[in-house]
């Protein structure tokens, strides 16, 4: 534990928790939801994640344990050092930001992949993401705040990107 007043550093999974608990406490299984219906289309966060860092934000001082819920569901609520570290997280904001998308990296590629593989390849992904710009553009619509209305367009940009990318490849 970090003294009182002093955050302690934290990786962007534990920022993307301790910012969903600035909602109010929640369970692991309503973080993972929570967390793809906020930012899982440039932000992914996997169940096994976030329940490797939970007992560690708890070690740490910066979560407590709240009620236990249904089928022995554990709430989590951030605590003042939470909050803290969390702050300290946002203001750090330097840093290269980089794209790791296997995706995008078969697609580089797939010029070496049989024709059949390669359609298949690029037409269950732009199933998957022209689905996703449809949600992505209902959710920027319907998003008040500025702060997520930047970062949901930026979502439908996102997707719009990956379907024009998707519609480029050559399928035979």
């Amino acid at each position: 534990m970090t003294p009182r007043g002093r955050a302690p550093a934290i990786n962007a999974t534990a920022a993307a928790l301790l910012g969903l608990l600035h909602d109010g406490p929640m369970s692991g299984g309503r973080l993972v939801s929570a967390a793809d219906g906020r930012f899982g289309s440039f932000f992914s966060v996997t169940r096994s994640q976030v329940y490797r860092e939970l007992p560690a934000l708890t070690e740490a001082g910066l979560l407590r344990l709240g009620e236990q819920g249904p089928r022995a569901s554990q709430q989590y609520v951030i605590t003042a050092a939470g909050r803290r570290a969390f702050a300290a997280w946002l203001a750090s904001g330097g840093g290269s930001e980089s794209l790791r998308s296997p995706l995008v990296l078969r697609l580089l590629h797939a010029g070496t992949i049989p024709a059949d593989e390669r359609k298949k390849l690029v037409r269950c992904n732009r199933d998957t993401f022209g689905a996703r710009l449809a949600s992505a553009r209902a959710a920027a619509r319907a998003e008040d705040d500025p702060y997520r209305r930047a970062v949901a367009d930026f979502a439908v940009a996102h997707n719009r990107a990956m379907v024009k990318l998707l519609d480029a490849i050559p399928l035979d």
